[in-house]
């Protein structure tokens, strides 16, 4: 069995994984707490989509570049945006509804946004072999299927989701690494030549995403811990089904390139996110 096939497998035990740890709560915190989510929301599913093609317009680049970039930018929040955002001492239940609300979302969110970069930036349409349809369902089959399947096993059986949760959601990440590592390995020609051309677009990107997210959470008189949260999980994309997305449903390795980009970069803006923040709050006990 090829790697491409395993992909999908390896995808869905990612967001299997993701779901274990999700519960019906998570998704009625939208009305308890409308403000602080619309927020998020607003950053994730819009405001990126839109920085990411503006950038485009500024930074032209190839047209299979310029796709990948749509489709990370259409990806929900990161495996390991929870996590972090418990690190950085952010507002964790916030940050989970997002997930949880984006990953269920993507089927949706996904083919449009794919099918409009594919129109705008190739000429092409979902149409034909992949109709927006078929791939609403193909993503459904290996994104959001699992997340509720894993929500299905935590609500009738939480003690096995818990007992479940404490392996395979060290080895989902695991999992990510792998498939992220083969992507980079597969890909290091292309990416060796291209980083010029993608490295600036998918830098900014990343950069004014979070600030977007912080400031206008900041804005909005959320609090500190859920201006973390939202920063946090807009910085933070799902790779792997950027990966998946690139590779197994449009069948282009090149478009498949901004995602594995991005990962390595998320991964350092976050970090010294994280380090901002928490200097942020020892300079006020110092004061």
């Amino acid at each position: 069995m090829t790697v491409e096939k395993m992909l999908p497998l390896g995808l869905a035990f990612i967001m299997l994984a993701l779901g274990l740890n999700l519960k019906i709560a998570d998704f009625t915190r939208l009305l308890k707490m409308p403000r602080p989510v619309f927020v998020g929301l607003f950053v994730q599913m819009v405001l990126l989509p839109v920085l990411a093609f503006v950038l485009l317009l500024l930074f032209p680049m190839r047209p299979a570049y310029a796709v990948g970039v749509m489709i990370l930018a259409a990806c929900p929040g990161g495996i390991t945006s929870n996590m972090i955002t418990r690190i950085a001492r952010g507002d964790v239940a916030l940050s989970i509804t997002l997930t949880a609300i984006t990953s269920l979302a993507g089927m949706i969110t996904i083919p449009l946004i794919v099918g409009f970069a594919l129109n705008w930036f190739t000429g092409e349409t979902l149409t034909g072999s992949l109709p927006v349809g078929q791939m609403a369902m193909k993503v459904f089959a290996v994104a959001t299927l699992p997340v509720l399947v894993g929500m299905a096993i935590h609500h009738l059986a939480p003690g096995a989701a818990q007992a479940m949760g404490k392996v395979v959601r060290p080895l989902s990440i695991v999992v990510f690494l792998l498939i992220v590592i083969w992507a980079f390995a597969s890909s290091w020609t292309r990416m060796s030549r291209s980083m010029g051309e993608i490295g600036p677009v998918v830098i900014l990107l990343n950069v004014l995403v979070m600030a977007a997210g912080w400031h206008l959470a900041r804005f909005s008189r959320l609090g500190r811990e859920q201006a973390i949260a939202i920063a946090i999980e807009g910085g933070l994309q799902n790779g792997a089904l950027g990966i998946f997305v690139a590779v197994n449903l449009l069948h282009d390795p090149a478009m498949m390139t901004p995602s594995i980009t991005y990962a390595l970069v998320m991964n350092i803006t976050v970090a010294l996110f994280i380090v901002w923040t928490m200097a942020a709050v020892a300079f006020q006990r110092l004061r």
